[in-house]
C-alpha cells in the first residue's frame, strides 16, 4: 500500500473504507503508524519504466509501454519493481530508483519500474492488480526471448497481488522459467494465499525460482489498515502463520529487526534488500 505524503495517506484510509471504524479505539495510533517514507529519493527521467497505465481497457492498443533509457551495458541481470497501492506514475519510478540505490554495494543492477494503475480506490486497485497478470506475464516471456538476462522481481505491498496473479498465468502457460527469483516486500495479500492449495501456492510451487516473503511485525499498515479492509492477515505482516503446508521454493523471512514501517522495505540503509540479495545468491 505504498504512497507518498501525508495527504495521500489520509486518502488511503478513506479508500480502504475503514476510516470510520478506526476513529475510535486506535484511530490516532493508526494515523501515526501511516507516517514514514522510503527516503524521498527522486528518479531521473531516464530511469527505465514498463507501464500499463491507461492501457487495461484498450484491447486493441499495446499491452505495455516503455519509457526511460534501456541501455544496461554489461549488467548480468535486472530487477523489476512492482509497486503497491495508491502510487502514481512519478512515485512508481521513484520507488524503483530507490530500490536500485538500496542495492548498490550488495548487488548493483538496473531496477526497472513496473508501473500500473494503483492510484484508485482499494477494490478497483485489487481488480487492476489481477488484470495486469496477463500483460506482465507476456512482457516477461518477451524479455526472455529478446534479451535473456535473468529477471528478479521485487513486489511491494499490493504489487504482491500483481505478482501472484502473474505466477498463475506463467504456470498456466508453462513459462515457469520466466523469472529468476521473486521477493515479496510487505505483501498485501492474504497470509494463506501462498500455501499449497491457496490461490497462489500451486503457482509458487511450479515456478523455477525461489519465492521469498519478507515480512515485518512492525508493518502497522498491514496490521491495521489491510486487516480492516480485507478482514484477514497479510502475508507481509506475520508470514503464513502456520496456515498450511508451504510450496517448494517458498520461504518466509522475518525482517522486523530491519524494517520499521510499510514504506522502508526497499529504503537504502534501512530496508531489507541486502537480505533479498543473500536469498537469491
Amino acid at each position: 500500500m505504498e504512497s507518498q505524503g501525508g495527504v495521500t495517506r489520509r486518502r488511503l484510509l478513506v479508500a480502504l473504507g475503514s476510516a470510520l471504524s478506526l476513529v475510535s479505539g486506535g484511530g490516532a495510533y493508526v494515523y501515526w503508524s501511516l507516517q514514514g517514507d522510503s527516503g524521498g529519493y527522486t528518479a531521473p527521467e531516464s530511469h527505465p519504466v514498463v507501464s500499463t497505465r491507461g492501457l487495461l481497457g484498450d484491447a486493441a492498443g499495446p499491452a505495455v509501454e516503455t519509457a526511460g533509457t534501456w541501455a544496461f551495458e554489461d549488467a548480468p541481470a535486472v530487477f523489476l519493481f512492482a509497486h503497491g497501492f495508491s502510487t502514481d506514475a512519478e512515485t512508481a519510478r521513484d520507488n524503483a530508483y530507490t530500490a536500485q540505490l538500496a542495492l548498490e554495494g550488495t548487488r548493483s543492477a538496473p531496477v526497472i519500474a513496473y508501473s500500473w494503475d494503483s492510484d484508485v480506490e482499494w477494490e478497483r486497485a485489487k481488480d487492476n492488480a489481477e488484470a495486469n497478470a496477463t500483460r506482465l506475464a507476456a512482457w516477461l516471456v518477451e524479455w526472455a526471448d529478446a534479451d535473456g538476462r535473468p529477471v528478479h522481481l521485487l513486489a511491494h505491498s499490493l504489487g504482491a497481488r500483481v505478482t501472484g496473479e502473474t505466477l498463475r498465468v506463467l504456470a498456466e502457460r508453462g513459462a515457469t522459467d520466466a523469472l529468476a527469483s521473486v521477493s515479496l516486500l510487505g505483501g498485501a495479500i492474504p497470509y494463506d494465499s501462498v500455501t499449497r492449495g491457496g490461490r497462489y501456492g500451486d503457482a509458487i510451487g511450479a515456478v523455477d525460482a525461489p519465492v521469498s516473503n519478507f515480512h515485518s511485525y512492525d508493518d502497522t499498515v498491514l496490521a491495521w489498515v489491510y486487516r480492516a479492509a480485507d478482514r484477514t492477515h497479510a502475508v507481509g505482516h506475520g508470514g503464513t502463520r502456520g496456515a498450511g503446508p508451504l510450496p517448494d521454493g517458498y520461504r518466509d523471512v522475518d525482517v522486523t529487526d530491519r524494517v520499521a514501517d510499510h514504506y522502508s522495505y526497499f529504503e537504502p540503509g534501512e530496508g531489507c534488500l541486502p537480505l533479498v540479495v543473500a536469498e537469491i545468491e
